[in-house]
């Protein structure tokens, strides 16, 4: 999938480089947010629970990361696992996935 190929139709044919850096600004400035709400939780009994969310939420920010290296390097979009163009409805829904879906299936 090239990040530079124009839309066209109805349907896209891919993420353009600027779209794909939109989406992943995103979810980095949700998941920060994120952090910082948890940050100002106090400790109480959910205090486990937190912990446990806090580190999600640092491994999506972790993966968003990774994404923007692979815009850097040109790999943004294939599939890590085979090789083959991650479909643009899935990048759409997790702009940092570096799957596709029966990768992810075999991963998980």
């Amino acid at each position: 999938m090239s990040l530079d190929t124009p839309r066209s139709g109805t349907r896209p044919e891919g993420l353009t480089a600027r779209e794909a850096l939109q989406r992943l600004e995103h979810e980095r400035a949700s998941r920060l947010t994120q952090l910082r709400a948890l940050g100002e939780t106090g400790p109480g009994a959910e205090g486990q629970v937190m912990s446990l969310h806090k580190d999600t939420v640092r491994r999506v920010l972790a993966e968003v990361e990774a994404a923007f290296a692979r815009v850097r390097d040109g790999s943004y979009g294939i599939c890590r696992t085979c090789s083959r163009p991650i479909p643009v409805e899935r990048l759409e829904i997790l702009p940092y996935t570096p799957f596709c879906v029966a990768c992810q299936r075999h991963a998980t």
